[in-house]
């Protein structure tokens, strides 16, 4: 078989155990999944009252051009509909990305504690990965610059940044933006953009104006409790979007998946009542933090990443063996972290007390 050559000893991506392979495995009851930052109150109430109603015909393929959704996020956003992409989830827009502008003899430069999938799809591409540490766990965007040269096709901006919740200011960004050359494209990210809290924070819409080489990521599976259903998208400028899209594959939203989506953007009021819950959820495990000596990134998401003072994994099968699958600082590339989903006010409150039996017995709150 002509493999790639790149493909020899990558992994698949690992995501948190399943609930149900976890009950088996330790013979609970309950198990709480805060590993993947799903919304914990999950959908508009709107898009569950239409699910028990649909009677939609899925023996036929969707609508491959999403057009009754793209409309309804244009007139939401205030763009034309040929400066949207939509993708099966953000992941789908970042392969889109990496397929269309990352070869052999390019490289593309991102921060080496974000998310693993822009570098796992640019290896598969064969482009060289050049990987800049964060500062204090935000993105360094004057080292990202500097390592930028010739050959650079891609930067990728996690704002805010997965796995540490943490975002660039607006100063830091323009910028960043400003010297970025023009034939380099930039990938802004913004996955948890509905979670932001910081007063600081200004809004990047504008930036795809002003920058032909920029494209911002969003999706509906964090705040708008729709990660089954895969739906992200991509604002650009039009030529942008034009060259993407025929990487796209057909019909890469379900009929089910454009239907729910469309009902959850009308809802901001669900989506501003998740807000304010996270940041009640947020305090929380900043006290236990602060009560216990605990180093944390300051997040403007719906998750923490935070210092254990013990071997990540450890924690980690410690707390799933009580009910709570998280993610392990290990696996994320920070040994001694943890990062825990900010689940609803009891979960929150039940994992930390738990998590604190599991520090004591590890020496850490002795």
């Amino acid at each position: 078989m002509k493999w790639k050559q790149q493909l020899f000893g990558m992994k698949a991506y690992q995501p948190g155990k399943p609930i149900e392979e976890v009950k088996k495995l330790f013979g609970l009851d309950e198990v709480v999944k805060l590993a993947s930052n799903e919304n914990p109150f999950g959908s508009s109430p709107k898009v569950k009252q239409f699910l028990q109603k649909d009677e939609s015909n899925h023996a036929i393929y969707p609508d491959g051009y999403a057009q009754s959704l793209r409309t309804s996020l244009a007139n939401f956003y205030g763009v034309a509909e040929n400066e949207l992409i939509l993708g099966n989830g953000s992941d789908d827009l970042i392969a889109i990305i990496t397929r269309a502008l990352l070869y052999p003899g390019v490289n593309t430069v991102m921060a080496d504690l974000s998310f693993s999938q822009y570098w796992h799809n640019a290896e598969i591409e064969g482009a060289e990965v050049r990987k800049v540490p964060l500062k204090n766990g935000v993105h360094d965007l004057e080292a990202m610059l500097e390592a930028i040269d010739e050959k650079t096709s891609v930067v990728w901006v996690c704002n805010p940044n997965n796995p540490t919740g943490t975002i660039v200011s607006d100063d830091t960004l323009s910028a960043f933006l400003a010297k970025v050359p023009k034939d380099v494209f930039v990938v802004l990210d913004e996955a948890y953009v509905e979670y932001i809290n910081d007063a600081s924070y200004k809004d990047t819409l504008h930036y795809f104006r002003d920058y032909p080489n920029l494209i911002l990521l969003r999706t509906f599976s964090k705040a708008y409790g729709l990660a089954s259903f895969r739906v992200g998208y991509g604002i650009a400028q039009a030529d942008i979007i034009a060259k993407l899209d025929p990487v796209r594959a057909p019909f890469n939203n379900t009929i089910l998946s454009q239907q729910v989506a469309q009902i959850a953007l009308q809802d901001q009021e669900y989506i501003a009542s998740c807000r304010e819950a996270n940041e009640i959820g947020k305090k929380q495990f900043v006290e236990f933090c602060k009560q216990h000596g605990l180093n944390y990134f300051p997040s403007q998401t719906n998750f923490v990443m935070f210092e254990v003072k013990a071997p990540s994994n450890v924690v980690f099968e410690e707390m799933m063996k009580r009910g709570f699958i998280i993610r392990s600082g290990a696996a994320l590339g920070l040994e001694g972290y943890i990062r825990v989903t900010i689940g609803t006010e009891a979960q929150n409150a039940r994992f930390l007390q738990l998590l604190g039996e599991v520090l004591n017995e590890q020496g850490v709150l002795a």
